[in-house]
């Protein structure tokens, strides 16, 4: 099937927006890097107090920077209150995550390939949670099989630019990453939204 956006245009028009409001994405991932470097100095001593805090703080970030995406392409201003108002989308988010992460180890145990192609058609259930009111974990991954039928070749050619973008972050002293996470997020939103108008 032909494929329903293409990767120039994706990152010229991302990076587009990202650029308008870099200094907000920018802070509000530090924010979380500075947050979670400090929980994980107070809970060092219990492995599992950790993780379990990781996953709850991993978890609220991540709804509240997709629903920060999402303000962006609208023209508003990223909004810290997305944080909170996102929260009580968490439980759906968990076990979206958790079935997510299950799905996609099964599929790497059997020779990988399988593994790669599950991540890849079932990745917009993130934003299938903080985009529609009542979507639970189920529908969500459901939502996003559907919605990626025909484009894995694709996705899979922008996730290997967007771990291109990691890397380059990685190499410009670190410092990078705060432009390039803000970027790939914002590639992840702006994919999904032109694969639901086009479907």
């Amino acid at each position: 099937m032909e494929a329903k956006f293409s990767i120039s245009e994706v990152a010229g028009t991302s990076w587009k927006f990202t650029k308008s409001q870099i200094w907000v994405l920018a802070g509000m991932f530090l924010a979380y890097c500075v947050v979670t470097g400090i929980l994980n100095l107070i809970t060092s001593s219990s492995y599992v107090l950790n993780l379990l805090v990781q996953l709850i703080i991993g978890s609220l970030f991540t709804l509240g920077f997709i629903r920060n995406m999402f303000q962006t392409m609208d023209g508003e201003e990223p909004q810290f209150s997305a944080y909170g108002q996102e929260a009580r989308k968490f439980l759906h988010y968990l076990v979206a995550n958790i079935l997510y992460s299950i799905i996609v180890c099964i599929g790497i145990v059997l020779l990988i390939i399988p593994g790669i192609y599950l991540a890849i058609r079932l990745q917009f259930f993130q934003q299938y949670i903080v985009s529609e009111e009542r979507c639970s974990a189920i529908d969500a991954l459901k939502k996003s099989w559907e919605l990626t039928q025909g484009q894995a070749m694709p996705l899979f050619l922008l996730a290997l630019v967007q771990i291109g973008l990691t890397l380059l972050g990685l190499i410009l002293l670190v410092v990078g990453l705060f432009v390039a996470i803000p970027l790939i997020v914002m590639m992840q939103c702006y994919v999904f939204r032109k694969l639901r108008i086009e479907s």
